[in-house]
């Protein structure tokens, strides 16, 4: 009864952690899926971002630590938000 159970959970909200499948029709890059991040999760790298274009190891980690993503979740987040900034101006 407690598998059934476990079977009908949705899978918890904001879970930063992927499969770790490769991409439908990939080529077996072993490349992780897209990370979903929750409303929260954005809500902080945005105000982070808005004080700081660039993160130092150690803020980073704090940031990783305090939102339950890796800390290569961040820099990717950061890069990636930064890439969108220079493409907007």
């Amino acid at each position: 009864e407690q598998a059934r159970a476990a079977e009908q959970q949705p899978p918890p909200e904001g879970d930063p952690e992927c499969s770790g499948a490769e991409e439908p029709g990939g080529r077996g890059g072993g490349r992780r899926l897209r990370t979903a991040f929750s409303a929260e999760q954005l809500s902080t790298l945005e105000s982070s971002f808005q004080r700081q274009r660039y993160l130092g190891a150690a803020e980073r980690r704090r940031l990783a630590g305090r939102m339950g993503l890796s800390e290569v979740q961040i820099k990717t987040w950061f890069q990636n938000r930064r890439m969108k900034l220079k493409r907007q101006l």
